[in-house]
C-alpha cells in the first residue's frame, strides 16, 4: 500500500460507492449526507451492491468489515484541511445549499486537491480548457458564483461512468451497482496532487475482497489520466442517452432513448465527439459509439435527470446546455440537441411554477 490518505467525500451516493473502493484498499473516507444517511452509515455501514464477472446474483460490500475507515456526519465544523484529498459528489445544484455552500468556500480557500466526479464539470475545471471561455458560460450553472473562489489548478474532473442507484425498497445506506465501469479522472495541474490520484489508482487496483474464503478482485477502479479531455468523453453519453429520456409526455428509459432510433442517436453521439475534439481533444480519450451504445442495453430505467424532473425537481445538472452554450460559440448546433434542451426547460419551468 501507498502512503495512508484521509479523504473527504460531499455526497453519500456515487460518493458511498467511490469511498467503499478506497476504504477497501486501506484509505479513511469522510461521508458529507443528510442526518438519516450519516446514522445509517454510522451504525450499519454503507452498503454497496455490485455485479462480479464470473459470479451469479450481486457481491455485496459492507464499508464496515473493511481495512479503512468510513464515517459520515454534516457539513458544520468540518476542516477540509484535515484531508488529502476532497471528492464533490453531489448533484451541482446542491453546492448553494445553506451548510454545502460554505463548505465549499472552505474547499476552495483551503487549497486541498479537489476531485469532482459530477457529471456536471465545474467552472474552475473548465478554466483549464484554454478553447472553453468560461465566463460565457456561467448561466448554465444553478449558482456559478460558489465556484469563483477556487483555484483551477486545484480541481480536477473524474467522469461517473459506472451507473449505480438506490434501491426503492431498502434502506438509504444501499447502492446497487448496474454498470460496474471506472471513475476516469483527468490529472490535476501539479505532480504532487496527482500522485495522490495514482497512489489511491494503484491501492484499489491491488484491493481484493473476501468472498467465502476467496480473495476475489472487485469491478469499479479509479482511473488517472494525464488529458483534461478524458473525463468529457461523458458529454456524448448524457447527450445522446440520459437527456434523451426526457420527452414532453414523461420518461423513458436510457435503453429506449439510445436504441429506438440508433441513427439519431449515433448522431447526437459523434456531434458532441466532435465538439471535444474541437476543444483539443484526442480521439482515443474519447468512447467509441459502438461500446457506449452496448453498455447503453443494460440501462433499463430513465436517467437520474429524468427521474428528478418527474419527480417534481426545480433544479437539475444541466450538460445539456452547457455543450450547446459551448458549442454555440465554436458556431455549431445541433437540432436534436436544440430539442432536447427545449425539452428539459420546459419540464423545469413547469416544475418551478409548482413550486412557487
Amino acid at each position: 500500500m501507498n502512503k495512508h490518505y484521509r479523504i473527504l467525500i460531499m455526497g453519500a451516493s456515487y460518493g458511498s460507492l467511490l469511498g467503499t473502493k478506497l476504504v477497501l484498499a486501506g484509505h479513511d473516507a469522510h461521508l458529507i449526507c443528510l442526518p438519516a444517511e450519516a446514522d445509517l452509515i454510522n451504525t450499519e455501514g454503507a452498503v454497496i451492491r455490485m455485479p462480479v464477472r464470473g459470479r451469479e446474483g450481486l457481491v455485496e460490500v459492507n464499508s464496515r468489515k473493511l481495512r479503512g475507515t468510513m464515517t459520515a456526519g454534516g457539513t458544520a465544523g468540518v476542516d477540509p484541511r484535515r484531508f488529502d484529498l476532497v471528492v464533490l459528489a453531489m448533484q451541482e445544484p446542491q453546492y448553494r445549499s445553506p451548510g454545502v455552500r460554505e463548505l465549499l468556500q472552505a474547499v476552495a480557500t483551503s487549497r486541498v486537491p479537489c476531485m469532482s466526479i459530477m457529471n456536471m464539470p465545474p467552472l474552475p475545471y473548465l478554466k483549464r480548457i484554454r478553447e472553453i471561455d468560461a465566463s460565457a458560460i456561467r448561466d448554465c450553472y444553478a449558482d456559478a458564483t460558489v465556484w469563483d473562489a477556487f483555484d483551477p489548478a486545484t480541481m480536477t474532473l473524474c467522469s461517473p461512468d459506472p451507473q449505480a442507484f438506490r434501491p426503492p425498497e431498502d434502506k438509504v445506506n444501499v447502492l446497487q451497482v448496474r454498470l460496474p465501469t471506472n471513475f476516469k479522472s483527468a490529472r490535476f495541474e501539479s505532480d504532487a496532487a496527482t500522485q495522490i490520484l495514482r497512489d489511491l489508482e494503484a491501492d484499489i487496483e491491488a484491493a481484493r475482497f473476501d468472498v467465502g474464503g476467496e480473495a476475489i478482485e472487485l469491478p469499479v477502479k479509479l482511473k488517472a489520466h494525464d488529458s483534461v479531455f478524458v473525463p468529457l468523453a461523458k458529454w456524448a453519453m448524457l447527450c445522446a442517452g440520459n437527456y434523451r429520456c426526457v420527452q414532453k409526455d414523461g420518461m423513458r428509459p436510457i435503453k429506449e432513448a439510445v436504441h429506438s432510433d440508433l441513427a439519431a442517436t449515433q448522431a447526437v453521439y459523434e456531434w458532441v465527439k466532435d465538439l471535444c475534439l474541437s476543444l483539443g481533444a484526442d480521439p482515443r480519450d474519447l468512447v467509441p459509439f459502438e461500446k457506449y451504445a452496448n453498455a447503453a442495453l443494460s440501462l433499463v430505467t430513465p436517467s437520474s435527470a429524468a427521474r428528478a424532473l418527474a419527480a417534481g425537481a426545480p433544479n437539475i445538472e444541466r450538460v445539456d446546455r452547457l455543450v450547446q452554450k459551448i458549442a454555440a460559440a465554436r458556431g455549431r448546433h445541433l437540432d436534436e440537441l436544440d430539442r432536447t434542451v427545449a425539452l428539459v426547460d420546459g419540464w423545469l419551468e413547469n416544475n418551478r411554477k409548482k413550486v412557487a
